[in-house]
């Protein structure tokens, strides 16, 4: 079983930046690759990006494009995710997941994932 834990959440303005962190533990000797989801009212989960543990391949998505980085520390089985010029419509909670076994199919969607953390606010203002 793998517990994933996000921090780094919390209030910013419309311009901002933020740094969220997802910690990895339990069995994460198979990890294929981690990625966030983010879920506003009302809405369904989206996907924002991954990362490829073992080449660090990243995918951003196009909503994002240009405004995040996502990276990888594997010594200590741990993503980030920068984000800048932060918009209101980035307003969300931002998930990590975790896939444990390769795939060759696109990891964008909610069901390519074994294992999520809870989640942390983002609120960005006007």
């Amino acid at each position: 079983q793998v517990q994933l834990v996000e921090s780094g959440g919390g209030f910013v303005q419309a311009g901002g930046s933020l740094r969220l962190s997802c910690v990895a533990s339990g069995r994460t000797f198979w990890n294929y690759a981690m990625g966030w989801f983010r879920q506003a009212p009302g809405k369904e989960r989206e996907f924002v990006a991954v990362v490829y543990m073992d080449k660090g391949v990243t995918r951003n998505a196009d909503s994002m494009k240009g405004r995040l980085t996502i990276s990888r520390d594997n010594a200590k089985n741990t993503v980030y995710l920068q984000m800048n010029s932060l918009k209101p419509e980035d307003t969300a909670v931002y998930f990590c997941a975790l896939r444990s076994r390769a795939s060759v199919l696109p990891l964008t969607t909610p069901q390519m994932y074994d294992s999520w953390g809870q989640g942390t606010q983002v609120t960005v203002s006007e």
